[in-house]
C-alpha cells in the first residue's frame, strides 16, 4: 500500500485563550486524499482547531514532543497555503455579507481580499472562476449580490472562492448552520460532488447528518481533546455519540447517512 503524504499533523498541540485551554494536547494526523469529519458539541474546540490551522490562534510552545505541520512543514507563507487548503468558516460568511456580486467573491480568492479593490483580473482567472461556478451549479447566480442570496447559495460562492486555487483539501466549519431542509439537501449533494472530484473534504460540525457517505473517518472532539478517532462505521455508535453529547442516542443509518434518535 502506498503511504499518502501527511496533510495536517497536530502533535500535543495546546492552545490557551485567557486562562482556558481550548485545545488540550491535541494529537491527530490527516493524510492527503482522506475525507474526514470532526464531530463534537458546542465548545468542543472544533473552531479553535481551524483557527490554529489558519494561524489566528497560536499553540503554546511545548518543550517535548510538540509539532504542528501542514504538508510536512512547520513554517508557511500564509498565501502559499491557499494552494493546499481552502477554508470556509462562519466568520468568512459574515465578512462577505455585503453588496458584492457572486463573481466578485470568487475572483477575490485570487487576491485573498474581500472584494477586488482595483486588482487586475485576467481572462485566465475569469475562466477558472466560471469553471468552478458551473461545477457548483451556481453560474446563473454570478451577478447577484451576496445580500440577495439565500444562506445556501452564499455558502456555495464561498466554497467556489476557496476552490479557486485547486487546493488539496477543503475545510468546512459548521457549513449547514441556518440552512433550511431544501438547502441542506442541495448542499449535501454539492459536497458529495466535491469529494468525488478528488479534493479532500474535512468537515467540522456538530450535526451528525452533515457527514456525507464519502467520508470514511470520523474524529470526535470534546472539551478541547480528541475523544475518539477511527473508521466511520466504528465511531458512530450509540455508545460513542451518547457519551459525546451527554444524552442517550440511538444511531440509525440510511443511504450512507447517519442520524441520531432519542433512545
Amino acid at each position: 500500500m502506498i503511504k499518502r503524504p501527511t496533510l495536517l499533523e497536530f502533535k500535543n498541540v495546546t492552545v490557551v485563550r485567557g486562562r482556558k485551554k481550548i485545545l488540550d494536547s491535541l494529537s491527530l494526523t490527516i493524510r492527503a486524499g482522506e475525507n474526514v469529519a470532526i464531530l463534537g458539541p458546542n465548545g468542543a474546540g472544533k473552531s479553535s482547531f481551524i483557527k490554529t490551522i489558519t494561524r489566528e490562534y497560536y499553540p503554546l510552545p511545548q518543550k517535548k514532543d510538540y509539532s504542528f505541520k501542514i504538508w510536512g512543514k512547520d513554517r508557511w507563507d500564509v498565501f502559499d497555503l491557499r494552494f493546499l487548503l481552502g477554508i470556509v468558516s462562519s466568520d468568512l460568511q459574515n465578512d462577505f455579507a455585503r453588496e458584492m456580486s457572486g463573481m466578485e467573491v470568487v475572483l477575490s480568492g485570487f487576491f485573498s481580499s474581500i472584494g477586488l479593490y482595483g486588482h487586475r483580473v485576467t481572462r485566465k482567472m475569469r475562466n477558472r472562476a466560471e469553471e468552478i461556478l458551473e461545477f457548483l451549479e451556481i453560474y446563473d447566480l454570478r451577478d447577484r449580490f451576496m445580500t440577495e442570496m439565500s444562506s445556501g447559495e452564499a455558502r456555495r460562492f464561498l466554497i467556489a472562492r476557496a476552490l479557486i486555487h485547486n487546493p488539496k483539501a477543503l475545510i468546512l466549519d459548521e457549513p449547514t448552520n441556518s440552512l433550511d431542509l431544501h438547502a441542506l439537501y442541495k448542499f449535501s449533494d454539492i459536497l458529495r460532488k466535491i469529494a468525488r472530484s478528488g479534493v479532500s473534504v474535512i468537515l467540522v460540525t456538530q450535526n451528525l447528518h452533515d457527514i456525507i457517505p464519502e467520508i470514511g473517518r470520523v474524529i470526535l472532539m470534546k472539551d478541547g481533546k480528541l475523544f475518539k478517532d477511527g473508521p466511520k462505521e466504528d465511531i458512530l455508535s450509540d455508545k460513542n455519540i451518547s457519551m459525546l453529547f451527554g444524552t442517550s442516542v440511538g444511531i440509525k443509518r440510511k443511504d450512507g447517512y447517519y442520524y441520531g434518535l432519542r433512545a
